[in-house]
């Protein structure tokens, strides 16, 4: 995770005309900030994909994203993690409070999930769900139990929770805290389903090693191989190698757009 800034609340970067056609933002759930994209073509209940952003960033970083999902005739939800976007708090982006961030997100999330899938008229079996970094933890925690995800893209982020343990976001916390919310430990309700998991091996925030400790258990427990797609890079030229993918970034995003596509529209592109 990026370390803390003083700079004031970010400006809210202008998004495509494409993508302003076809969105608007509203707050779902309980009062979560959100962007409501909706799919083109005539699919009258199409597929949907959840979109959670890393730490210090919001739900209008990379536009490219939601316009690839759009134009394929899915529909996108970003939100804004708790103290971003719109809901800023500069206290809830300083590294030590990333867990509560992560622990009131995934609190939040499905009844914003349910509210945005109501808006968008979207088809309630093919929910497709995306994050980064510790919106990657925020779905590594939540698909611990029962939920209506169908795919899942993992983007420098982690499911093992001890392997971040000398992080600030863990400095504080007791042991017996964090193997109690560890995802790790809490997997007996786990249900396999198609990962996509996007990491850089040098990776200096969330090393690599520990989510490779995390895909390895969720793969062995699927009835059959090949759940878990892994994509690497040994080098992206990102900052701290996490923060985007650099060089790679337009691949990582289409390598997630034909996974999207094969899992909820079935193959076709």
């Amino acid at each position: 995770m990026p370390p803390p800034t003083d700079e004031p609340k970010p400006v809210t970067p202008r998004l495509p005309q494409d993508l302003q056609r076809r969105m608007h933002r509203c707050l779902v759930g309980d009062s979560v900030p959100s962007l409501l994209i909706e799919a083109e073509g005539c699919d009258p209940a199409p597929p949907l994909v959840i979109w959670l952003h890393g730490r210090t960033a919001t739900k209008e970083l990379d536009p490219g994203r939601y316009l690839r999902l759009m134009r394929h005739g899915i529909s996108i939800c970003a939100l804004d993690l708790p103290g971003h976007g719109e809901r800023f708090d500069a206290d809830l982006q300083r590294p030590e409070r990333v867990l509560d961030v992560i622990l009131q997100m995934v609190d939040e999330l499905d009844a914003a999930v349910a509210d945005a899938q109501n808006r968008l008229h979207a088809d309630p079996s093919r929910l497709g769900i995306g994050g980064m970094s510790a919106g990657g933890m925020v779905i590594a925690s939540r698909l611990t139990r029962t939920h209506p995800y169908r795919c899942c893209v993992l983007e420098a982020t982690t499911g093992s929770w001890r392997d971040q343990r000398s992080r600030p976001m863990f400095s504080n916390r007791p042991d017996e805290e964090l193997r109690a919310l560890d995802p790790m430990n809490n997997l007996d309700s786990w249900r396999p389903i198609p990962i996509l998991a996007a990491h850089c091996r040098a990776d200096e925030w969330v090393p690599w090693i520990g989510q490779e400790r995390f895909l390895d258990t969720v793969e062995a427990l699927a009835p059959h191989p090949g759940t878990v797609e892994r994509v690497l890079y040994d080098r992206t030229g990102a900052p701290h190698e996490h923060v985007g993918f650099g060089t790679h970034s337009a691949d990582v995003k289409e390598r997630e757009l034909d996974f999207f596509v094969r899992n909820l529209l079935g193959g076709l592109s």
